[in-house]
């Protein structure tokens, strides 16, 4: 895979705050602080800790899938939108190169597939996935170098609430499910049809523009096992 794939979503300031929460989060888990919720979303301490470092350096790998009509405009420039800062990647290309983000992509697509096969979510998941889809759709904006981007807080407010109100028992799981994969779908997925005409060098799905808001709706399923009712989930061996 070439080298000019390799860069991180945000802007190094921005990636350490995430890094920082990710750390923190670390240290309540060893201190068993939240332990239980984590037995409430049903994920041991030892996977969320994979899923949190596994999403955090996945976020530096775009890997390839397609070439988009339409030369790029900008590139090895730093983009503002709603106070997060992007990263727009210095790529040599005549088009737009599509590709899928490795963290914001396709971790959360496993693990969100993994968590509906568990505890038998078809039908809950399924209404999750579109409602928040729709919000998050509505919400996205066109940013010209970058692709597609939304108010990074947009899917973790609609996410708790969602989630709450489908199944107090699976809340967290339901909050990780509908807030990483209606967020690609609504953000990136729907609006793919429009990424060629943004001069972004490459377009990363689950990439730059919601990468943040993927990364702390997977937090948010964390947290919000805790305040979820009391549920018989129990962590994966």
């Amino acid at each position: 895979m070439d080298s000019q794939f390799h860069y991180l979503p945000l802007t190094p300031g921005f990636f350490s705050i995430l890094v920082f929460l990710a750390i923190g989060l670390v240290i309540l888990i060893q201190l068993r602080i939240l332990r239980y919720a984590y037995m409430r979303l049903g994920v041991g301490p030892g996977v969320a800790l994979l899923l949190l470092f596994g999403s955090l350096i996945g976020s530096y790998f775009n890997i390839p899938i397609a070439v988009l009509p339409g030369p790029p405009v900008r590139a090895g420039e730093i983009v503002d939108f709603f106070g997060m800062r992007y990263v727009v990647p210095l790529v040599v290309s005549p088009s737009t190169v599509l590709a899928i983000n490795v963290g914001g992509a396709v971790i959360p697509t496993l693990m969100s597939i993994y968590l509906v096969i568990r505890y038998e979510l078809w039908l809950r998941a399924t209404i999750a996935i579109a409602v928040i889809a729709f919000i998050v759709h509505a919400s996205a904006t066109p940013v010209a170098g970058i692709g597609i981007a939304v108010p990074v807080f947009v899917p973790v407010i609609a996410t708790a609430i969602l989630a709450l109100l489908l199944s107090r028992e699976y809340a967290a799981p339901l909050a990780y499910i509908g807030g990483s994969m209606g967020t690609l779908i609504g953000a990136d997925l729907l609006n793919l049809d429009k990424i060629g005409s943004l001069g972004a060098p490459v377009a990363s799905i689950g990439g730059a523009g919601t990468f943040d808001g993927i990364f702390l709706t997977g937090i948010l399923a964390v947290l919000l096992a805790g305040l979820a009712s009391p549920s018989r989930l129990r962590p994966a061996a």
